[in-house]
């Protein structure tokens, strides 16, 4: 795929899906900057990770496109926009409690350079496959957790190597869902942190949907508000944390 540096990373044109008589996204048009990290807010049922679905293609719209840096991609497979560079964070195979954590991240980007058929022992002699995961677990600030078991990492961290395995597909554009969900208020901030700090670093554009304000409002650099499937609101986070309609409709502050 020919990149166009010039087109956006992500637009979406009257993109709608309706389950019966609800309209789970009704007329999105969105786009997405190169770089920035975009978080998606609103009330349960407002269609935000329908959106998300819709952009990864795990469901098909009813009507409207998805186009990546100006291609429509509106009916590739998942796993063809994946290797693209537009990656869902659970797209990747769930963790393997019973393998370390950097024995996940090698079977991760051996899967990504098609080398999982092989003996897992042989991934272990594989320098780039090593060199890779090496790379991504000091990005995350999880190299003192390589040798634990995936089952034994608290949930702060297992949340950050969820991401952290997107990241063996090489991404221009990840989608997250709900990153911090589960995790204890004190951990939530330093989580979002190592996550905000990795995508910078590696210049990936970051599309997120999350419930958490603080969380929104602090990591940041724009804001979508979306309600009955419909985008409300969207700007700088200072412009959507004073918005009345969001304050009314999605933080319940009036």
């Amino acid at each position: 795929m020919v990149i166009d540096k010039n087109e956006k990373i992500l637009r979406t044109e009257g993109l709608k899906k309706y389950f019966g008589e609800v309209k789970a996204v009704d007329n999105v048009n969105l786009e997405v900057s190169e770089g920035e990290i975009l978080s998606i807010i609103g009330p349960n049922g407002s269609g935000k990770t329908t959106l998300l679905n819709l952009i990864s293609n795990m469901i098909e719209p009813d009507s409207g496109k998805v186009f990546f840096y100006g291609r429509d991609v509106t009916k590739w497979a998942p796993s063809k926009l994946a290797k693209m560079g537009l990656v869902r964070s659970f797209q990747i195979v769930n963790l393997f409690d019973g393998m370390t954590v950097i024995e996940n991240l090698k079977a991760a980007v051996a899967s990504n350079l098609g080398r999982i058929h092989r003996p897992f022992s042989s991934l272990n002699k594989d320098e780039g496959i090593t060199k890779r995961s090496l790379e991504i677990l000091e990005l995350f600030k999880l190299s003192d957790k390589a040798e634990t078991l995936a089952g034994d990492v608290p949930h702060g961290d297992r949340k950050v190597l969820d991401v952290a395995l997107c990241f063996a597909l090489n991404p221009k554009l990840v989608l997250l869902d709900e990153p911090t969900s589960g995790v204890s208020t004190s951990e939530k901030k330093p989580v979002m942190q190592r996550i905000e700090e990795a995508v910078r670093k590696e210049g990936v554009t970051a599309v997120i949907v999350e419930h958490d304000m603080d969380i929104v409002f602090g990591y940041s650099d724009r804001v979508i508000a979306m309600h009955e499937g419909k985008i409300l609101a969207e700007g700088k986070p200072e412009e959507i944390k004073e918005n009345e309609q969001v304050r009314k409709i999605v933080t319940g502050e009036l």
